[in-house]
């Protein structure tokens, strides 16, 4: 019976994600991505400041976990993980779910890379990516260089699938 009730809700909160309009984006590529830190399913701080200079980055912002399209893009990550890695780019997903919901998806997926908790929605404001009315963040997706600079963005359905992002990584060497 809860677990109907948060469905339900969830469905709602999707479809009124589908009818309104995605934000107006704060940033461009070409801008240092802002600095953030927040809890990941594994138990770690993910700081992006402690990647500059070592690794690019794409942050993967998503509505929600446990939905069709959130899924298929989080297993496109996973199945081209290997393919980011050896571009030196580590692969974060990040939504606004709480981190318990995050870290049993991600168990549920076998994913092995991290997905970052913003229950706060701050980074999603912080990136102009939150849609306040339902409290979810649009699906954007930033690949981010070494030096910490937006290199690509993507946004809606598209970024469902990640090779627009592998893409824009194999650029950086």
């Amino acid at each position: 019976m809860k677990r109907n009730l948060l469905t339900a809700a969830l469905v709602f909160a999707l479809a009124a994600h589908a009818q309104l309009k995605p934000p107006a984006l704060k940033l461009k590529v070409g801008d240092m991505a802002p600095d953030f830190s927040l809890r990941s399913t594994t138990g770690q701080e993910v700081r992006l400041s402690d990647f500059r200079g070592k690794r690019n980055v794409v942050l993967a912002f998503f509505p929600a976990a446990f939905t069709g399209g959130c899924t298929k893009e989080v297993n496109g990550y996973q199945a081209g993980i290997q393919k980011f890695a050896n571009m030196d780019t580590e692969v974060f997903a990040i939504s606004t779910d709480n981190l318990p919901t995050l870290r049993h998806w991600a168990e549920e997926q076998k994913l092995s890379y991290p997905l970052l908790s913003d229950f706060m929605r701050n980074v999603s404001a912080q990136y102009g990516v939150l849609i306040p009315e339902a409290g979810l963040a649009y699906r954007t997706t930033f690949v981010i260089d070494k030096e910490g600079r937006i290199r690509h963005i993507e946004q809606g359905n598209s970024a469902i699938d990640p090779t627009g992002a592998e893409l824009a990584c194999s650029r950086l060497r």
